[in-house]
C-alpha cells in the first residue's frame, strides 16, 4: 500500500511538472499548487474623501498572493451608469418567487422611498444599497465581463484566436499537447482539458467592493453636541466636569477616517456543457480562423457569473497612532487594511472561495499566512495531498490530517503603508501549526469551520 502510495504522488507530479522544474524536493512540493483565480472590482463613489487618493490606494494595494491575478483592464465603475429604473426592478421582481418576499421588496423600494432614506439618514445610509446587486448585474452584462474573463483564460487576441499557454503555465499542463486535442475534435475526452476546466477556470472569482468613508469628526461632533445638550441641563460644578468630558471626548475621536466594505463575491459559471459547446463551436486558433466564430463568441451568452454571496467589514484608523501618518497614508491603511479583512470573511463563510494554502515546512508545521487572512489563533485547518486520480486522470486532494493555529505564532502580515515587500516578508515570516508530525512541506492546508 505504502508503495502504491509514493508511485501516485510521483505520477501526480510527473503529471503536471516539467523535468526543467524538477530541481529539488522542496520545490516540487511548491509548485503544484494550483490557485483559484481572482478580478477585483471596486464601484466608484462621489463621496470618498480624497477620492483620487482612495482611488490610487486602492489599484496600488498588494494584489492578494493566495489567488491569480486575473485582472482584467476594467477595475472600477460609476454605479450611476447602470442605475436601475422601477419599471426594470419590477420586471426583476416579476420573475422572482413570491415566497421569498424578494419580490415584494423590491416593487416597494421605488425612486420615491430611496430618496427618503437618503435625507433621513443625511446620505450615510446607500440609498442604493438593496438595487447594488441589481446595478452589479448589468454592468457585467453591458460589458460581457464573463466573456472577457474567458478571453483572458485562452489568450484571445484580436483575430478571435485562442491558445492553451496561460493554463499551462498555471496549471503545468502541456498547453501544445491540449491544443493538439482540441484540433482533433477530442478536447471533451481529454483528462487534461478536463483537468483543466475543473481546477483552474472553474475557480474564478470576481469580487466587487464597494467602499465608505466618514470622517471620525462627523460621529464625534455628534455625541459631543449629545452631551453638551445633556450638560445644559444640569448646574455647578456638575455642568463644569460634564461639558470638560464632552470635550475631551470629542478631541480623542475625532482623528482619522471609519471605513466600511461590502464585498459581493461571483463565480464564473463552469460545466461540462458551457465547455463542450465552447470547444465544439467557438474555440479557433491560428490555423482555423473563422470570422462566424469570433463573431459568436463576441455575441454570446453562454459565459455567466454567479452570485454567491456578499459580506462587510468595518474599521476605524486615526491619526494618532504610534507614529505620525499623512491623510494619504491613513487613507491607504484603511481601505487595504479593511477589504483584506472582507475578504477573509468571505473565504471563512463561503467554502467554494477558500483557498488550498501550501505548507512552508512539516517541522514545525508552518505556512504564509496570517493575520492579513483573519488569523488570531485556535482556527482549524484540514491538510490535503494532491494526486493525480489513476482511473480518471483527474486531480483529487486526498485528507490527512487537521492542524490548529497556535495562538502564540500568528504572523502579523497586515498592510503597512510605505512598506516594503521585503519589509512586509521574510524566510522567517511564517504561523505556527499544531497536530501531526507527518506533514511535509508543499502539501496543502484550508480552513475549516
Amino acid at each position: 500500500m505504502k508503495l502504491r502510495r509514493k508511485l501516485l504522488v510521483l505520477l501526480a507530479i510527473t503529471t503536471v511538472l516539467t523535468p526543467a522544474m524538477a530541481k529539488d524536493h522542496k520545490e516540487l512540493k511548491e509548485v503544484v499548487n494550483r490557485r483559484s483565480s481572482l478580478h477585483t472590482i471596486l464601484i466608484e463613489s462621489d463621496v470618498f474623501p480624497r477620492k483620487e487618493t482612495v482611488l490610487d490606494a486602492y489599484n496600488k494595494a498588494p494584489f492578494p498572493v493566495k489567488y491569480n491575478n486575473h485582472c482584467l483592464v476594467e477595475r472600477s465603475f460609476n454605479p450611476k451608469a447602470y442605475a436601475i429604473t422601477d419599471e426594470e426592478r419590477a420586471a426583476i421582481a416579476a420573475q422572482l418567487p413570491e415566497k421569498t418576499g424578494a419580490g415584494k421588496m423590491l416593487k416597494g423600494i421605488g425612486g420615491g422611498m430611496k430618496k427618503q432614506i437618503s435625507d433621513i439618514t443625511g446620505g450615510l445610509v446607500d440609498a442604493n444599497a438593496a438595487d447594488m446587486p441589481l446595478i452589479i448585474d448589468k454592468y457585467f452584462k453591458a460589458n460581457k465581463i464573463a466573456n472577457k474573463l474567458v478571453s483572458k483564460w485562452y489568450n484571445r487576441d484580436a483575430d478571435g484566436c485562442f491558445n492553451m499557454q496561460l493554463i499551462g503555465d498555471r496549471g503545468y499542463y502541456n498547453a501544445s499537447e491540449m491544443e493538439l486535442n482540441i484540433a482533433k475534435g477530442s478536447a471533451t475526452g481529454n483528462a487534461s482539458v478536463r483537468d483543466a476546466g475543473e481546477e483552474l477556470i472553474n475557480k474564478t472569482f470576481v469580487v466587487v467592493n464597494k467602499l465608505h468613508f466618514m470622517s471620525n469628526e462627523i460621529v464625534a461632533k455628534a455625541i459631543k453636541d449629545a452631551l453638551v445638550a445633556s450638560a445644559s441641563e444640569m448646574s455647578g460644578p456638575a455642568k463644569m466636569i460634564a461639558l470638560k468630558g464632552a470635550d475631551k471626548l470629542y478631541e480623542k475621536t475625532k482623528e482619522g477616517y471609519s471605513v466600511w466594505t461590502t464585498s459581493y463575491l461571483y463565480k464564473l459559471k463552469w460545466n461540462d456543457s458551457i465547455q463542450n459547446i465552447f470547444y465544439d463551436e467557438l474555440w479557433m486558433d491560428k490555423e482555423s480562423v473563422d470570422a462566424t466564430k469570433k463573431l459568436a463568441f463576441d455575441n454570446t451568452d453562454l459565459f455567466e457569473l454567479e452570485f454567491v454571496g456578499k459580506e462587510r467589514a468595518k474599521s476605524l484608523v486615526t491619526f494618532s497612532l504610534k507614529e505620525t501618518r499623512t491623510e494619504e497614508e491613513v487613507l491607504a491603511l484603511s481601505t487595504v487594511r479593511n477589504i483584506d479583512r472582507v475578504y477573509a470573511k468571505l473565504q471563512k463563510k463561503y467554502d467554494v472561495f477558500k483557498t488550498r494554502t501550501p505548507l512552508y515546512s512539516g517541522s514545525p508545521i508552518t505556512a504564509k499566512i496570517g493575520m492579513k487572512e483573519g488569523l488570531e489563533g485556535g482556527e482549524k485547518f484540514e491538510v490535503f495531498e494532491q494526486l493525480l486520480d489513476p482511473e480518471t486522470g483527474l486531480t483529487k486532494y486526498v485528507s490527512k490530517g487537521k492542524i490548529t493555529v497556535d495562538k502564540k505564532s500568528v504572523w502579523d502580515n497586515r498592510f503597512v503603508a510605505g512598506a516594503t515587500p521585503e519589509e512586509q516578508e521574510s524566510e522567517t515570516s511564517v504561523t505556527k501549526f499544531k497536530g501531526g508530525k507527518k506533514f511535509y512541506s508543499g502539501m496543502l492546508i484550508r480552513q475549516i469551520k
